[in-house]
């Protein structure tokens, strides 16, 4: 069953507004070539370092940005603390998510008060381009929801980070505009536990559910709910596994990622299938169906604007809801263990998450889990 949320908060009454999200920090074994392959492979250019030269001692960390969506990855300089813990458990993954605001000192007072753990009390952060107020409460197993507020800086990111000017030799742009969301994996009957932080702790809603009947193949299933914020702008879908013959891609990644965590993140083009093609040709690996998925598709989706032949020649999705269409296309893992991966998304008015496509989806992420032995 699919719900849409009957109304969304008013600014007036939105005790958390966010603007968007601000950054995804991920903790990794090697910054320096993790930073790398997001240039060469998915056209981010590095914007900003920090580390030793710059009077950073225990940490390495790379700014990659792309329009909208900035990524930094963070390595560790010496075997002990939170970031080599982090990695050593949970293999390369996210560590934070910062949501951008304008006011750091409420949103973690706001937060804390319905029941947050904080992590980081609000902290000004100064250098000669002004401040930056941060801070962090706790989400889902190790991740974090940092609080960003800039309005009072001119520099490139943040405090302690040196800009790397000129162009970026690795760099070619794909056409990824923003992150649309991000799910999270959570264990066994846990997802309603987590809805319910959302709403209470943070005042999001119920955007979407979806159950075991929509996301369910021969031999697995699961349940997601996606919360929104008041405005929109930041969306986190919630999955959780269901009981089925065998290891669903859930159960699956919470193996291998010891816990709960980002399973993927959903990047937006205005263009997929020059987005795809160009992601492609750099390396990007894609998960595919049955090219009997494009026999029927506009008698199953309407008319759309893109060459069919072309979606099947890429393997790009198509869903229709009430308000439109949409396009997706999902990644392979990026890490060597099987968990986070990419989707990128362009909407022509559907605000849905593709529940037409969840069953050939799920299908093909399934045949990679039994090449990998873990159905």
């Amino acid at each position: 069953m699919q719900q849409l949320a009957d109304q969304v908060v008013s600014a007036s009454t939105d005790f958390l507004p966010l603007n968007g999200t601000d950054y995804v920090e991920f903790y990794v074994g090697n910054a320096r070539q993790a930073a790398y392959y997001y240039r060469a492979a998915f056209g981010m250019k590095l914007v900003a370092y920090r580390g030793p030269e710059t009077g950073t001692r225990d940490r390495a960390s790379y700014l990659v940005q792309q329009d909208k969506i900035r990524f930094v990855l963070t390595t560790a300089l010496s075997p002990d603390g939170e970031i080599a813990d982090h990695v050593k458990l949970h293999g390369d993954g996210v560590h934070e998510i910062a949501l951008w605001v304008d006011d750091a000192a409420s949103a973690y007072r706001e937060t804390t008060k319905r029941g947050a753990r904080g992590v980081l009390e609000p902290t000004v952060h100064k250098d000669e381009h002004g401040e930056v107020r941060i801070s962090a409460i706790a989400a889902y197993g190790d991740t974090l929801h940092g609080f960003i507020e800039r309005k009072n800086y001119r520099g490139v990111f943040l405090p302690g980070f040196r800009a790397v000017d000129g162009d970026d030799p690795v760099s070619r742009p794909v056409g990824l505009k923003y992150i649309d969301h991000m799910v999270g994996n959570v264990g066994w009957g846990q997802m309603n536990a987590w809805v319910g932080f959302y709403r209470d702790v943070m005042g999001f809603q119920l955007y979407q559910h979806f159950d075991d009947k929509d996301i369910s193949t021969e031999y697995s299933a699961l349940m997601s709910k996606v919360m929104s914020n008041g405005n929109g702008r930041v969306k986190f879908p919630i999955n959780e596994p269901a009981t089925g013959k065998r290891k669903s891609q859930i159960e699956e990644y919470l193996e291998f990622y010891h816990g709960p965590g980002v399973q993927h993140i959903a990047m937006a083009t205005d263009d997929i299938i020059g987005t795809v093609s160009k992601l492609r040709a750099q390396g990007i690996e894609f998960l595919r169906v049955p090219t009997t998925y494009y026999d029927d598709l506009v008698e199953r989706c309407g008319k759309i604007d893109e060459p069919v032949d072309q979606l099947a020649d890429l393997g790009i999705l198509v869903d229709r809801d009430d308000e439109g269409y949409m396009l997706q296309i999902f990644t392979k893992p990026v890490e060597d263990r099987p968990t986070l991966f990419y989707e990128v998304i362009q909407r022509k008015g559907s605000r849905s998450f593709g529940k037409g496509n969840f069953k050939a989806l799920f299908e093909a992420i399934e045949r990679e889990q039994g090449l990998r032995g873990n159905l």
